[in-house]
């Protein structure tokens, strides 16, 4: 049997921060390196990103009342707060709005996967009792993976659907990104912190023939990489460092013909149409364009969500997913991600 992902929900919050953002950043920096930084902003790809932070009042740059933007940056502990409260809320808009295109009626299994918060009982337990989901539901959270977390979550759901006929899996992915500002003013971080907003995302997921298919899982991991990607958890929130060489690595991992093989299975990248690849970046994009030596309109669906909600870390590729799944276009090609390790991986997808 095949899993198949029958429909896709998308959720954000009202808040976009993206210029506000921008405008605290470049006056955390002076001379040339304002001038690279809003230079690069520009070129980023992105024109909205959106959070659960209060949106700034008029004349001001203070978007929560936990000091972000406008005062001393909250503890982690409070981050975590905001979190809980936060993150349940954002999943089940997404999930109403997979319930609009597909019948979500007798879920026997949950998977989440959130990397941007902790708390126990866990946001799965959350969501399932905010759902009324029977206590027999079996539960799996997928935590602190990262970008590619949503294909952890799916190959669980992949390998639940295969095993069991009757299984309707429930697939959500929310990621909390912006609570975890850092007052840095190094033009590094804070180009790191351009990419990431808020987003959440929920698949139907069963054995039926419909949708998408989804098999052909793979993971790849590059060698000597795992100091490029990481999130260290500080006093004040996750602390993100993400090395500007991980678009050359990519570029050039994807050039090797075990990385190639991993990625395209037995095809060419040149005879695969249909390409959703985790929008972390208007660099990783081109990189992977690069690599694979795709042509310039390859990677539109990825470069959409990109532009309209920056990197929301593991619902990043969901929102493609879900691109997609809306086209009328009939969809034959590859999905992957790029995270921690530093590591690809992805599966083969398919219309049915």
């Amino acid at each position: 049997m095949t899993a198949h992902i029958h429909a896709i929900g998308t959720a954000v919050p009202a808040h976009d921060v993206h210029r506000t953002f921008i405008d605290w950043a470049s006056e955390r920096l002076e001379g040339r390196e304002r001038a690279l930084f809003l230079r690069m902003a520009g070129r980023s790809g992105i024109e909205h990103r959106w959070s659960v932070l209060k949106h700034p009042e008029a004349g001001s740059t203070q978007v929560d009342s936990g000091g972000y933007y406008g005062g001393a940056m909250p503890p982690t502990s409070e981050r975590m707060a905001t979190y809980v409260r936060e993150a349940p809320e954002l999943a089940l808009k997404a999930i109403a709005d997979l319930s609009s295109r597909a019948d979500i009626s007798g879920i026997t299994h949950l998977v989440v996967a959130s990397c941007t918060g902790f708390v126990a009982p866990g946001i799965d337990q959350i969501i399932a009792r905010r759902l009324g989901l029977a206590g027999s539901v079996e539960r799996t959270l997928v935590g602190f993976m990262g970008c590619y977390a949503a294909v952890a979550a799916l190959r669980v759901a992949h390998h639940i659907a295969r095993s069991d006929s009757d299984a309707r899996i429930l697939v959500v992915t929310v990621e909390l990104c912006s609570l975890h500002l850092q007052d840095a003013p190094e033009i590094a971080s804070l180009l790191a912190q351009l990419q990431f907003a808020d987003g959440a995302a929920a698949a139907l997921v069963s054995s039926e023939p419909g949708g998408i298919a989804i098999d052909r899982f793979f993971a790849a991991t590059l060698p000597d990489s795992d100091e490029l990607i990481r999130w260290n958890i500080g006093d004040q929130g996750f602390v993100m460092h993400l090395s500007g060489e991980v678009p050359g690595r990519i570029s050039a991992a994807l050039e090797t013909p075990d990385m190639r093989r991993a990625i395209l299975g037995n095809r060419a990248a040149r005879d695969i149409p249909s390409w959703a690849v985790h929008a972390g970046g208007r660099s990783i994009l081109d990189a992977v364009e690069q690599g694979l030596e795709l042509d310039g309109a390859a990677l539109d669906a990825s470069r959409r969500t990109l532009r309209d909600n920056g990197n929301m870390s593991s619902s990043t590729l969901m929102f493609v997913l879900a691109g997609m799944l809306a086209s009328a276009s009939p969809v034959d090609g590859v999905a992957v991600a790029f995270g921690p390790g530093l590591a690809a991986e992805g599966f083969a997808i398919t219309s049915i």
